[in-house]
């Protein structure tokens, strides 16, 4: 008899995976929100101090989304 159903340890090795990949594409986010913001800033400098505050306020929401994925891997038992 084949066994077709999953097992617990690769439940766990693939909810882990998951949150891997959110951690990276938050990363991935992250660098392309401070990307566009420093080429707008490029092309107008003088908005600069409103985009700049705009953007940390955007990359700490965004960071928030690995730091809970973060918590999960390491409660992931």
């Amino acid at each position: 008899q084949s066994n077709l159903f999953m097992t617990p340890e690769a439940a766990i090795y693939i909810a882990k995976g998951m949150c891997i990949l959110a951690m990276l594409s938050t990363a991935i986010g992250q660098g392309y929100l401070v990307g566009k913001t420093m080429e707008a800033i490029g092309r107008n400098p003088d908005i600069e101090g409103s985009l700049f505050s705009k953007m940390i306020i955007g990359v700490a929401m965004t960071e928030t989304t690995a730091i809970f994925a973060l918590v999960a891997f390491f409660l992931i038992k």
